[in-house]
């Protein structure tokens, strides 16, 4: 048994090993070789958060789903690496709409370089994205422009909040089908597509990655929240803090509103206060990690992980599927 890629992933055949190893190093070249430019600077500040690591969870999941048709087929490499830079180009652009200092562990773009030059490195990465999937033809460039168009849309409704009479909690992860589930369920995609699977095959995997990807965002939301470490690659209690809806806070909101205790009715006003102070912001913490708000988001969480486990199952018996049964337990796990 090897342990590859995030959370510790174990694989236990050799054979998946060595193409799930190959496929990961592969796409790491190609992520340095996609963000380089004549310009040094824009080289820099496109490879800032490449160099700075991640879990290339989504790069996994396509080497996984590949696994269901020919692996060494040669569309899957730069397929990974479409998803991953598509992922990253996001990041520049969520850390400056949440004014984020931190990725990653590094500062992030918008704190080195300010605003703009982060959003323009986040342009750059689409484009660098959008030139490799050219090369793999138009029923991918129509899969990933249908994908983008899902995520920006999950943003835009996350930034325009829920409207009148709609359920929060509803809103919200209809919000994170799109802002996570697209491109997670676009990696399970190109996977099996480009490897030539079953078509019956390449649906399940979509299904499976857009529910794996909810699970994923909500076990963040926890992490967020619950983590003394800096687990999430953010310094714990950053969405918190930046006034970011996440499940714990729309779980109590509700709670509150429901029952009017007093004691959420405070950390509420706790929660809409300013919690740039340092201690106000601890206090925070402490108080919504003991609150049931959170024992209901893992719940939720893990509700979500048991159903992309259960979309896996009229897949046949093999490593690969192992490998993506553990990844839901591993999603679980870091909501734990």
């Amino acid at each position: 048994m090897t342990v590859v890629g995030p959370f510790g992933l174990s694989v236990r055949d050799p054979a998946l090993e060595a193409d799930v190893q190959a496929g990961l190093s592969a796409v790491e070249a190609g992520l340095l070789d996609a963000t380089k430019s004549e310009v040094s600077f824009i080289t820099e500040a496109a490879q800032h958060l490449v160099r700075a690591g991640g879990k290339r969870l989504r790069p996994l999941f396509v080497m996984l789903a590949a696994q269901f048709g020919d692996p060494y087929a040669p569309g899957i490499v730069p397929a990974a690496v479409v998803v991953e830079l598509t992922h990253l180009a996001t990041l520049y652009h969520d850390d400056v709409m949440d004014e984020a200092d931190v990725r990653r562990g590094v500062d992030s773009a918008n704190a080195r370089w300010g605003n703009s030059v982060a959003v323009l490195t986040g342009d750059f990465l689409f484009a660098r994205a959008s030139h490799i999937l050219a090369d793999l033809g138009p029923e991918a460039v129509r899969i990933q422009a249908e994908a983008f168009e899902r995520l920006v849309t999950g943003q835009i409704l996350e930034t325009a909040g829920p409207r009148d009479g709609r359920d929060p909690v509803s809103h919200y992860l209809d919000v994170l089908a799109g802002k996570t589930g697209a491109l997670f369920a676009v990696s399970g995609r190109f996977g099996a597509l480009t490897s030539g699977a079953d078509e019956s095959v390449v649906d399940i995997l979509t299904q499976y990655g857009e529910r794996l990807g909810v699970a994923f965002q909500l076990a963040d939301d926890v992490l967020d929240i619950a983590s003394d470490s800096h687990e999430s690659g953010k310094t714990p209690g950053t969405d918190l803090r930046e006034g970011i809806p996440t499940l714990p806070v729309l779980l109590l909101r509700a709670q509150a509103e429901a029952h009017g205790r007093q004691a959420d009715l405070d950390l509420v006003a706790m929660l809409d206060g300013d919690l740039s102070d340092d201690a106000r912001l601890t206090e925070a913490l402490r108080l919504l990690r003991a609150h049931p708000a959170m024992e209901q988001a893992r719940r939720d969480t893990v509700r979500y992980a048991e159903a992309a486990r259960a979309t896996l199952a009229p897949l046949p018996e093999c490593y690969a599927k192992s490998a993506l049964v553990e990844l839901c337990d591993a999603v679980v796990h870091r909501a734990g």
